[in-house]
């Protein structure tokens, strides 16, 4: 006879959760919603997560700006941000430390991709596009490729 798993609480839930990665409270609260019974209290849950410092939108923060940084342009990375219900007022604090690297980072991602400065100007809109697509700014790419020219 194969006995029946016993499902977590909501709180257990939670600390799974955190206890893998940083989440955000709205982030966290849309994924505890749907295991959420008549009984729990979901905002009282999170409001003791938050007091108890295991739950905090400045460390999820931190640790998608660290691990974003490298690949992604501020643009996207703040896009990113707002998606997890990271406050407007956090990521202003964050956008110079997000700035700080973010030329070498396009140049990075661009030298992975091409390694070659355009040679036409359909080549030099498709790399800039990409870049783009990154959420590098304009001013950014244009110094990146300013740069590929000036090594060739």
């Amino acid at each position: 006879m194969v006995k029946a798993k016993a499902q977590p609480s909501l709180r257990g839930r939670a600390l799974q959760a955190l206890a893998r990665r940083e989440f955000s409270r709205a982030e966290l609260h849309a994924r505890l919603l749907p295991h959420v019974v008549e009984t729990d209290d979901i905002a009282a849950l999170l409001d003791d997560l938050q007091k108890r410092g295991w739950l905090s939108d400045a460390r999820a923060l931190e640790q998608i700006v660290r691990i974003r940084s490298a690949r992604f342009g501020t643009q996207r990375i703040a896009h990113e941000l707002r998606q997890k219900g990271i406050s407007d007022e956090l990521i202003s604090a964050a956008l110079p430390q997000m700035k700080e690297g973010e030329l070498e980072a396009a140049r990075s991602v661009w030298q992975r991709k091409f390694a070659l400065p355009p040679q036409d100007q359909k080549e030099k809109a498709r790399q800039v596009r990409f870049l783009q697509s990154r959420g590098f700014s304009m001013d950014v790419i244009f110094k990146v490729m300013r740069i590929s020219e000036a090594d060739d």
